[in-house]
């Protein structure tokens, strides 16, 4: 059983996830990442963190956010600190288009998962988890 091959087949077809994504939304594959990165922040964003985590200048992201802004994927609001900052917020519409454009592959996936049975699903749980514990370390822009 080669797990290496699979993992990577799995991010292969990640990476083919978020360019299915932008094609049914729309947008590039880099406006898909940034919206994703919106939406699973758990801190405030602004051009220039967003920037950082898509490997932008602070320039270039300030003309994606402008474009996501005008498409209507984005809105931009006062940081809640410090009122002389401003943040980037996925809107509502954005995260329901994601969703819709989703749904199909979010079931399949479902349907995988409903085959394991519980022993299955404890290794295979902490297998992705600490797979993606490894990849997240080694994706870290401060690391």
């Amino acid at each position: 059983m080669d797990i290496s091959r699979s993992l990577r087949d799995l991010l292969q077809a990640g990476r083919g996830v978020q360019a299915t994504l932008a094609r049914r939304l729309g947008v590039g594959v880099t406006d898909v990442q940034a919206v994703s990165h919106l939406v699973e922040s758990t801190e405030p964003l602004g051009t220039v963190e967003l920037g950082n985590r898509l490997g932008i200048r602070s320039a270039s992201a300030t003309v994606l956010a402008d474009r996501l802004e005008a498409a209507g994927h984005l809105s931009r609001h006062s940081h809640p600190d410090d009122r002389r900052r401003v943040v980037l917020r996925p809107t509502d519409s954005a995260r329901a288009e994601v969703r819709a454009a989703l749904a199909p592959l979010l079931v399949s996936l479902a349907d995988v998962v409903a085959g394991l049975d519980d022993e299955q699903a404890v290794v295979v749980r902490d297998f992705l988890r600490d797979a993606t514990r490894a990849i997240g370390d080694f994706t870290d822009p401060t690391g």
